[in-house]
């Protein structure tokens, strides 16, 4: 082959890789998440013999209950469609000193989560009328376990801890959606709970 024609070759393929490789100058798509569109929230009230109050809760969520005697009871608000679950504990205690306990060790559970936290915010909620004393927890940080937990006591003989938890690897931003909208039901529970007399 002559040497003018290789060259010819060249050019005109060196050409075409350019021109095919041209355009408009490429922009990278932002970073995003799948857009995720919840129901409308439904409430039910919860009345069972089993507690010692009502409250009410979502209607798409189920009770599993996992241990309940006279003076301990553990059951679970359960999403399925969310991988997502809320940890109840009651139990019933008889001096301060025991409601003093049951505040520590849930200070302690939720202390847990400390290392994986970027702050927290704490709210307090005061109902004399109704007996209902609550403190909640939002855990911030993108790794956090649970990003919420709360307790309740009429500050006498009850006292209910609650967990928020999502069975995920813990990526708190693309689950925020999720979060967000199960953190409304906790405040819910929260809001409409009542002891029995």
């Amino acid at each position: 082959m002559n040497k003018p024609l290789l060259y010819l070759l060249s050019a005109v393929s060196l050409t075409l890789l350019f021109v095919s490789c041209g355009g408009d100058d490429y922009v990278p798509k932002p970073k995003a998440y799948i857009r995720m569109d919840m129901p409308q929230k439904n409430y039910v009230l919860y009345d069972t013999v089993a507690l010692p109050f009502t409250f009410e809760r979502p209607s798409e969520a189920i009770v599993n209950w996992k241990q309940n005697d006279s003076r301990t009871k553990y059951f679970d608000l359960i999403y399925p469609q969310y991988k997502g679950i809320i940890n109840l504990t009651y139990k019933h205690f008889r001096s301060l000193d025991d409601l003093n306990s049951l505040i520590d060790t849930a200070s302690r559970m939720l202390a847990l989560h400390h290392s994986q936290s970027t702050g927290e915010k704490e709210m307090t909620l005061s109902d004399p009328n109704g007996r209902v004393y609550a403190t909640i927890v939002k855990v911030g940080g993108k790794n956090a376990g649970s990003t919420y937990q709360f307790w309740l006591t009429d500050s006498t003989q009850h006292f209910l801890r609650g967990a928020l938890f999502l069975n995920y690897t813990p990526n708190n931003d693309s689950l925020a959606p999720v979060i967000e909208y199960l953190q409304k039901d906790i405040d819910q529970i929260v809001e409409t709970l009542r002891w029995r007399e």
